[in-house]
Order: structure tokens, then C-alpha cells, then sequence
């Protein structure tokens, strides 16, 4: 029983791309509703949730009519513009099917950086989890690009763990497309075997990390280990977990030993 794990009160969840979309990059509306429903309770029983939600830019490749994420900047910008209102417009249907209120963030890393901005951010979390709010959040990509230096994550598993580190949560949870870190690539190796815990996030820990395992998000393992190495060094722990089945959020948090424990 992972007891520190059942006890956490101020949790964010990242869902990723590939866990939110069908295999040919359109939104799945399964899990939307289910993620809403599942997040909804958690809140009701007395969590504060955090949501960092990655698919704004499949949910605009749907609308547009492309099955490839675009490699054009301009045109993956506008594609995430698109797919950002589309997103937020189905979990606004889906969250008001259980009268849960939610609310948009969108962030790129200068906000974080800047004491004046970073306040700012951190006030308006507190307001609206206090208000019973679930925001959700995601990266400025209209905005927040590689050419900016210093204004992009890159990735949502780094947002989410800096946001961990800026409203002092007590678990990350890293939904992704497989159970957790294996001591190799299970899509490759049948003998690959799911580490349960992790104490020290050392650099074999990190050289187990291969690349992004969908062609639709931008993370992989590596992203997820570094995030846990942020959230890890604010006290914050982390579960990195399959988000196959939505559910197994409570079997997380009744502190099953689901997935990759980071500890704090």
C-alpha cells in the first residue's frame, strides 16, 4: 500500500495525446467522458485536481482533415489554435454533464520564470481550487516555440511537473501508453519487466528511457523520467501509469501499486 499515495490531497494529472486520441489521431470521446466523470468524483471527494491535457493538436488535425501531425511551424501553431477551443469545448460539454466547473490555463515557461507572472499564476490556482475548479492546463503553442528561447516546455510531462512545483502538489500522476518504466522497451523485449519503485532517479534509471512511443504526441519515457526528477526535488511524487483504462485513477489513489512510483 502506497500510503503517502492515498493520502494526497493536491493532485495533478497529465493525460497524453495518444491516450486521448484513436489510433488514427481522432479524438476519443470514450475517454473524455470518462476522464470527466472519474475527475469530477475525485474533486467531489474532497481532491483538488489539476488537469494538464495534451490532444489540442489532433482535435484540430480532425477538424482540418489531416491524419499527420504537421511538421510546418506556422501550420502546426495554427492547427493547435484550432484544436485548443475544440478541446476545451468537449470538456466543457462533457464536465457540465456532472455540474463540475472548469477553467483554462494556458502557460508557456516565461510565465513560470517571472516572479511577477509566476505569482500571478499561482494566485489564480489557488482561487480556483479553492473554488472547487478543475483547471486545466496546457502549453501556449500558438505562442511558444523553439525559436523563442526560454518561453517553451516542449513537453506537457515537463509543464505538469512545473506546475506541481508551483502550487506544492502532492502527486503527479503521468498518464502515457504504456504501465510505467520497464527495464527495457516491453514493444521490443518480451522479457522487459515493469520496475514498480523508484528511490533515485540516477542516470541508469534515466538510460532505461527510449523515445516517444506515438507518432502523435511529442514525449517518451525520458520526458516523464525528468519530470519526475523536477516534481521529486519539490517533494512532490509521481506515478507515471497506462492511461488505457481511465479508471485506474482510483486505484492510484486508494494506493494500489499501479504503474512506476517515484518516490519524494
Amino acid at each position: 500500500m502506497r500510503a503517502s499515495v492515498k493520502a494526497a490531497k493536491r493532485i495533478i494529472i497529465k493525460i497524453g495525446t495518444s491516450s486521448l486520441t484513436h489510433e488514427n489521431g481522432k479524438v476519443n470521446l470514450d475517454k473524455m467522458e470518462k476522464l470527466a466523470r472519474v475527475l469530477t468524483d475525485l474533486n467531489n471527494s474532497g481532491k483538488e485536481i489539476v488537469l494538464v491535457s495534451s490532444g489540442a493538436i489532433g482535435a484540430g488535425m480532425q477538424r482540418i482533415g489531416r491524419n499527420k501531425r504537421p511538421e510546418d511551424l506556422p501550420l502546426k501553431q495554427a492547427t493547435a489554435a484550432i484544436g485548443q477551443a475544440i478541446l476545451m469545448k468537449m470538456y466543457q460539454k462533457f464536465f457540465d454533464e456532472y455540474n463540475q466547473v472548469i477553467a483554462q490555463i494556458l502557460l508557456t515557461k516565461d510565465v513560470i520564470e517571472d516572479p511577477i507572472k509566476s505569482n500571478n499564476a499561482k494566485n489564480t490556482f489557488e482561487t480556483l481550487l479553492d473554488l472547487g475548479v478543475i483547471p486545466i492546463i496546457n502549453e501556449n503553442d500558438c505562442i511558444s516555440t523553439a525559436q523563442i528561447e526560454g518561453y517553451r516546455f516542449g513537453d506537457n510531462d515537463t509543464l505538469s511537473a512545473t506546475v506541481a512545483e508551483l502550487i506544492h502538489a502532492d502527486l503527479l500522476i503521468l498518464l502515457t501508453d504504456i504501465e510505467g518504466l520497464y527495464t527495457a522497451n516491453p514493444k521490443e523485449d518480451v522479457e522487459a519487466t515493469l520496475i514498480p519503485q523508484v528511490d533515485d532517479i540516477t542516470e541508469d534509471v534515466k538510460a532505461l528511457a527510449g523515445g516517444s512511443g506515438s507518432h502523435l504526441g511529442t514525449g517518451g519515457m525520458i520526458t516523464k523520467i525528468i519530470a519526475a526528477e523536477i516534481a521529486k526535488a519539490c517533494g512532490t511524487e509521481t506515478i507515471v501509469a497506462s492511461g488505457e483504462e481511465i479508471e485506474i485513477l482510483r486505484e492510484i489513489l486508494r494506493g494500489e501499486a499501479i504503474g512506476t512510483w517515484f518516490t519524494a
